[in-house]
């Protein structure tokens, strides 16, 4: 029953399954052998972690929970706003835009009376706080750490760390701390920074790679350390570690606003009928009513550009769990080409370049729907008894169906499934 079990959620940001591997992230490789395995894990798109977040915290696709990417068009009087997902402010801007946060209850509104939640967080702050946006339970985050209710949460209790591994080490020893020994959640979520943080400035396959990895094994090791200690005195603990997303390397940089600029669009873009909303290797591309026609009007060029692979409308929107409203007309998955980094990593990306921002050139990023970034890995272990191989795909919205389940709470109203019985 509900209450007397306890589920831990482990996310390395960024860690693509394709390097979970003896070589490259020995602990994983061994919890691996004791666990279920997701052979065919897959993300959502866009391949985030702020749209991430919230699938894993809903167990929904964006198309059900209504978060659209790292950054999102917010319609603020009358014109397409494009604003930053991971500011601690943005919920407020969409709570003013949409009159509420994520359209789907979180796991912590669901535990709230059957246990709690808590959430330590080391990536942007509206990725930590989307993991509990309506605040059911505990989030800590360098910027700003919440009790239930929304109350703020002082020092030296608040989460004091740096954004980096040494930040995601000192995290995790006080989640092991102050949560796993003892708060004893019944959910509990440890969410670190790296490899994801450094990949965006060095290249995949690189030694400053392989010691993001590392940085974050040490992390995950001593929760299945202190797990595994809190077994042996008969407590009944589900861990998984996971990610949400991989990596790919990019390639070339284009800025789509530019784009429509130069195809009639200039003055939809100056006057916010039209917006774009860069994701990395992808875009999301908003209209309000008065410029939805110029906007469908130029796809067929841009479908014709080097850097556009895909640009989907309606239903292709639908079969990537993604929905056509709020604004949203279209996605572009940026082009992809074969050729590899100077580690050997395959594969160079176009990239949506945002607002004047640098693009590191060479260095990781994700998004879109490419072959990389689209699969992060997911192994789920209760001690001994689940192992093997998922006998079916799965994906980041059956993390929270999984951990229902085993708390023995409904699983009505997500898209996934749950992995066990429980």
């Amino acid at each position: 029953m509900a209450g007397s079990r306890r589920a831990v959620f482990v996310c390395c940001d960024g860690l693509g399954r394709n390097w979970v591997r003896p070589d490259t992230t020995p602990v994983l490789e061994s919890l691996r052998r004791t666990s279920l395995w997701c052979d065919d894990h897959a993300a959502v798109f866009p391949s985030v972690t702020r749209v991430s977040a919230a699938s894993v915290a809903t167990g929904c696709l964006p198309a059900r929970h209504g978060l659209h990417g790292n950054r999102m068009g917010l319609v603020e009087q009358g014109r397409i706003v494009v604003r930053d997902v991971g500011a601690p402010d943005f919920r407020a801007h969409m709570r003013r835009a949409t009159g509420g946060t994520l359209r789907v209850p979180a796991l912590a509104e669901r535990v709230a009376e059957a246990g709690g939640f808590v959430a330590f967080s080391n990536v942007s702050p509206g990725a930590a706080y989307f993991l509990d946006p309506e605040n059911f339970g505990h989030v800590y985050h360098r910027s700003g750490s919440f009790a239930p209710g929304g109350r703020p949460i002082a020092a030296p209790e608040a989460l004091a760390v740096t954004h980096d591994a040494a930040g995601d080490w000192a995290m995790t020893q006080r989640f092991c701390d102050e949560v796993l020994d003892d708060g004893k959640p019944a959910v509990a979520f440890l969410w670190l920074c790296d490899p994801d943080h450094t990949l965006h400035g060095v290249p995949l396959g690189s030694p400053a790679h392989a010691e993001a990895l590392a940085g974050a094994e040490r992390c995950v090791a001593e929760v299945v350390r202190r797990v595994e200690r809190l077994r042996a005195v008969g407590e009944e603990i589900l861990l998984l570690v996971g990610s949400d997303h991989g990596q790919e390397t990019i390639g070339e940089a284009v800025t789509i606003e530019d784009w429509l600029a130069e195809h009639g669009l200039a003055a939809e873009v100056a006057e916010g009928d039209v917006a774009v909303a860069g994701q990395g290797t992808a875009a999301v591309l908003y209209a309000t009513p008065a410029g939805r026609d110029a906007l469908l009007g130029v796809l067929d060029a841009m479908r014709r550009e080097p850097w556009a692979a895909e640009v989907v409308v309606g239903d292709a929107l639908a079969t990537r769990g993604f929905a056509a409203r709020d604004g949203v007309v279209a996605a572009v998955n940026m082009a992809r080409r074969a050729e590899a980094n100077p580690y050997g990593v395959p594969g160079r990306r176009w990239v949506a370049a945002e607002g004047g921002k640098p693009v590191p050139i060479g260095s990781g990023q994700h998004g879109g729907w490419g072959p990389d970034e689209t699969q992060p890995f997911l192994m789920v272990n209760d001690g001994g008894r689940l192992a093997g191989h998922a006998p079916r795909a799965t994906s980041l919205t059956d993390i929270a169906p999984t951990i229902a389940r085993f708390l023995g709470l409904g699983v009505d109203g997500f898209d996934g499934a749950p992995l066990a019985g429980g």
